[in-house]
C-alpha cells in the first residue's frame, strides 16, 4: 500500500516521524514559511501548499482558506486540464496532430488559416491572438463560450502559422472547440467525464460544477490582469469574481479545483498509469514540439526548465495562472509542487508563489544529488 502523509497547519511540529524526516524539513516548511508570511501580512488572502515526492504528500492551508481542500480559480492551468479532454479523443483515434483545424472547423479558412493544424493551435504557434480585440466588451456583456468560438474563428492571425510563438488563448479556444464538434458533448461535461472524474478530482469543476460560489477561493481582483477587469469597479458583472465568469467555464482559464486535485493531475502525466489518456499519450502531451528557436511547450502544458522553479531539470512540466496559481512536476527528482494563492500574478513580483515553489525545487534537486 501506498503512504501518504498529509500534514496540515499545526501538524508538522508534532509528527517527528521518519517519513516527515524524508522531507529533511527544509524544503517544505521554507516554502510554507513564505505563505504564512504572505497571508499573516495580508499580502496575500488566502492560499495552499502542496508538495509530492514519491509517495509523500503534504498539505498545508494560510489565511482565509479553511482547508487544503479550498477551490481557487486556476488561470491558465486550466489549459493543461481541457486539453487533455481533447486528447482523450485523440486516443481513440478520431483525430491527428497534424490534421488542419479547418477539417473539423469548417468556418475556420481563408487569410492564412486553412493550414493551421491541431498542433499548432496546442503549442501556441497558430498565430492567434491570446484574447480577442473585444475580450472586456464580450465579458461584460456575459457572452457565452460559443460567442467567443465564433469570434475567434474570424479574428484576423497577427503572423503567418509556425513562424513565431505567442501565447494564445483563443488557440486553446478552438483546440478544445474541437474535441466538441468531434464528441458532440459540452466540453465543460467532456471535462468532468473524462478528466476530473477518472482521477478522482473531487474537489474540482469545470466552470462552477455543483459547487456553491461561497465555496469557491475569492481572487484579490484589484490587482488583476488587465482582461479581467484589472479591479475596475465597473467590472464586477464580469471579474474573475462574479458569477458570470466563475460559471463560465472558460477552457482557457475557468476550471476550479484545489491544490491536491492539481497534483492528482499532475501525478497522471508523471506516473504515466492511464487513468485519463494513454500512457504513451502522457508522454507526448509533456515533451517540446516546436522548433529550435521557439519557446518550448508541450500539448497545453509548458515545457522544460522554465515550466518549474530555480533548479527544476529539462524534464519539468506544468503551468501557471494569472489568477496566482502555479503548478509543476519533474520527473528528475519525482516532485510535484502546487501553489495557489488568492493573490494574482502580475500584482508583485517576485509573488509569493515563486518564492515558496523555488524552496521546493531547491530542497528537491539538493536530495536528488
Amino acid at each position: 500500500m501506498r503512504r501518504r502523509l498529509f500534514l496540515q497547519t499545526g501538524l508538522v511540529a508534532t509528527l517527528g516521524t521518519p517519513l516527515l524526516a524524508a522531507w529533511d524539513d527544509k524544503g517544505f516548511e521554507g516554502a510554507a514559511q513564505i505563505l504564512q508570511r504572505a497571508t499573516e501580512s495580508g499580502q496575500v488572502h488566502a492560499a495552499v501548499l502542496h508538495v509530492q515526492r514519491k509517495d509523500i504528500h503534504a498539505s498545508r492551508h494560510f489565511g482565509q482558506s479553511q482547508s487544503k481542500d479550498a477551490m481557487f480559480l486556476l488561470g491558465s492551468i486550466s489549459k493543461p486540464i481541457c486539453v487533455t479532454a481533447l486528447m482523450r479523443l485523440y486516443d481513440q483515434g478520431e483525430f491527428q496532430l497534424t490534421d488542419r483545424a479547418r477539417r473539423y472547423l469548417p468556418e475556420f479558412t481563408g487569410s492564412g488559416r486553412d493550414d493551421i493544424t491541431i498542433l499548432q493551435l496546442l503549442t501556441h504557434v497558430s498565430g492567434l491572438p491570446d484574447q480577442l480585440p473585444n475580450n472586456n466588451a464580450l465579458r461584460a456583456a456575459h457572452a457565452p463560450q460559443s460567442e467567443f468560438v465564433k469570434q475567434a474563428l474570424r479574428t484576423p492571425l497577427l503572423f503567418a502559422p509556425g513562424t513565431r510563438y505567442q501565447y494564445s488563448s483563443m488557440a486553446i479556444l478552438l483546440a478544445t472547440h474541437i474535441a466538441e464538434r468531434i464528441s458532440g458533448v459540452p466540453i465543460l461535461e467532456l471535462v468532468d467525464r473524462t478528466v476530473l472524474q477518472p482521477l478522482g478530482m473531487k474537489h474540482s469543476a469545470a466552470g462552477r460544477g455543483h459547487f456553491q460560489l461561497e465555496q469557491l477561493t475569492p481572487v484579490q481582483t484589484e490587482r488583476a490582469a488587465v482582461e479581467s477587469g484589472a479591479g475596475d469597479p465597473g467590472a464586477k458583472n464580469w471579474d474573475w469574481n462574479s458569477p458570470y465568469w466563475r460559471g463560465l467555464g472558460a477552457t482557457w482559464g475557468g476550471v476550479h479545483a484545489s491544490a491536491p486535485d492539481v497534483a492528482r493531475f499532475l501525478h497522471e502525466f508523471l506516473s504515466c498509469q492511464g487513468q485519463a489518456v494513454k500512457p504513451e499519450t502522457a508522454r507526448l502531451m509533456t515533451r517540446n514540439h516546436n522548433p529550435s528557436g521557439l519557446t518550448p511547450r508541450g500539448l497545453g502544458f509548458n515545457v522544460g526548465k522554465l515550466a518549474g522553479s530555480p533548479g527544476c531539470s529539462e524534464r519539468t512540466f506544468g503551468h501557471t495562472g494569472s489568477t496566482g496559481t502555479l503548478c509543476w512536476a519533474d520527473p528528475a527528482t519525482e516532485t510535484i509542487c502546487v501553489v495557489l494563492t488568492s493573490l494574482p500574478g502580475r500584482a508583485v513580483q517576485p509573488h509569493p508563489r515563486e518564492l515558496a515553489a523555488a524552496k521546493i525545487a531547491e530542497h528537491a534537486a539538493t536530495r536528488a544529488e
